[in-house]
């Protein structure tokens, strides 16, 4: 009697062990898309097909990791290599020290503002957008270029009280 009720245990324990490896089986064929089987569609592989395929894919994935790793390496190489060119040349030129200037232009009940800075200034847009809107002007298109050392932030905006909002407006910008 114990020679049968081990047997069944083993049975059953090895059946669950089978059910349990082919669930897993479809799951991992389930991650694969389905353009990397190209051939045959993968229902009609047989099981050690699909796990090659799946190797197959999870090399090309890694290939792809690791050229994406050592193209990083080089874009951080060479921008490294960029910042200490810039370094290297010296104290920036006076076209390089730009100061703010900012500048309103009143078009009826529409406003544009240009503020143009250098490149080494860290200016905050969003204060600039702030200012404009706490002052009632509703931003309608915000651009930026940059020409040489210069930056150009460019917006347009429409107001009501187009004197009274230039006069409070520029006090506030001075802030920034």
């Amino acid at each position: 009697m114990r020679k049968e009720s081990g047997t069944n245990s083993r049975k059953t324990i090895e059946k669950n062990r089978r059910i349990q490896m082919k669930d897993l089986c479809l799951k991992l064929v389930s991650l694969i898309p389905p353009q990397h089987f190209r051939q045959v569609e993968k229902e009609y592989l047989t099981q050690h097909d699909q796990l090659e395929q799946a190797a197959s894919y999870i090399q090309q994935l890694s290939a792809r990791v690791e050229e994406m790793s050592r193209r990083k390496v080089q874009a951080q190489a060479a921008a490294a290599a960029a910042a200490n060119d810039c370094t290297k040349r010296g104290p920036p030129s006076t076209s390089r020290l730009v100061s703010p200037v900012l500048k309103f232009r009143v078009f009826g009940p529409s406003l544009e503002v240009v503020l143009i800075s250098g490149l080494r200034r860290n200016f905050s847009l969003h204060q600039l957008i702030n200012i404009l809107e706490d002052e009632g002007a509703e931003v309608d298109t915000v651009n930026l270029s940059t020409i040489g050392d210069k930056v150009f932030h460019t917006i347009h905006a429409q107001v009501d009280q187009r004197q009274h909002f230039c006069t409070r407006s520029c006090t506030r910008f001075n802030c920034i």
